[in-house]
């Protein structure tokens, strides 16, 4: 049965109070009290994950709407967790833009290589079923993708069908909240660091030098190789020279150096 005829009258009613309050969210935190609260009754889950950006190159940002323990946005390792995204849109889109579910075994779901070991890494290891719907927008490059997962053993049919009724107003939700510090939107070249000292006084490349900039940032690897349209590898062997030249072992210490100067320019 499908979700709005399954519905009393008093049931419709109460559902309708829910959604509408959508419109009234202002913060992430309205966002996790809306969600953790009568939100449960419809889209049971123990962790929202909320993608968007250009899922064919792979420069997408997320949020993370949890109440589990350090289950947050900005500890979460994009470079562990977009790929999962990625695979989800790419399998949402086979289903021809359709809620689906899925359920896994006794593993949960793994993140690469440094985010298993983050608290995100550890929690969906715990959750054994999704529950995966998105938005295409296609009037821009943004598409979205929503992800409920649940350490349930499964998602229902009815739930399924609920979750593709409640995201547009989710969606709506969080298009009211600001962007997290780390959520900076991709724009052009940053034109205000002093190239010469960096290519000049420092020995860098003009690629080289312009990878740090956007590593100083705050851009991953991924999201660099999206923005100068090279691949993440790329960028990664690039910042191996960077270390080398400036005597660093780090991303940190570059970064560190880098603003060292930037403060006595």
């Amino acid at each position: 049965m499908s979700f709005l005829p399954s519905l009393s009258s008093e049931d419709l009613h109460h559902y309708h109070r829910v959604v509408t309050h959508s419109v009234e969210v202002r913060s992430h935190f309205d966002v996790l009290i809306w969600l953790q609260g009568d939100m449960q009754r419809y889209l049971p889950h123990d962790i929202l994950v909320a993608a968007w950006g250009d899922f064919s190159t792979g420069a997408v940002q997320h949020d993370i709407i949890s109440a589990m323990a350090g289950v947050r946005s900005h500890a979460s390792h994009a470079e562990a967790i977009t790929p999962l995204l990625v695979q989800l849109f790419n399998r949402w889109a086979e289903f021809n833009n359709k809620p689906f579910s899925l359920n896994t075994g006794e593993s949960g779901f793994l993140l690469e290589d440094t985010g298993l070991k983050s608290a995100l890494g550890g929690a969906l290891q715990k959750m054994r079923s999704a529950a995966v719907h998105g938005i295409r927008d296609e009037r821009g490059s943004h598409d979205c993708l929503y992800v409920a997962f649940s350490a349930k053993e499964q998602f229902t049919e009815t739930e399924r069908g609920a979750m593709a009724m409640v995201l547009p107003y989710i969606d709506t939700a969080l298009r009211q909240v600001e962007h997290l510090p780390h959520q900076a939107q991709v724009q052009s070249a940053p034109t205000t660091f002093n190239d010469a000292l960096l290519k000049g006084d420092h020995d860098l490349s003009d690629r080289e030098a312009e990878i740090l900039k956007w590593v100083a940032l705050g851009k991953t690897n991924p999201e660099i190789g999206c923005i100068l349209e090279i691949s993440a590898f790329t960028v990664k062997n690039h910042m191996q020279r960077v270390f080398k030249k400036l005597d660093v072992s780090n991303r940190a210490q570059a970064v560190g150096k880098f603003r060292a100067w930037m403060n006595h320019v």
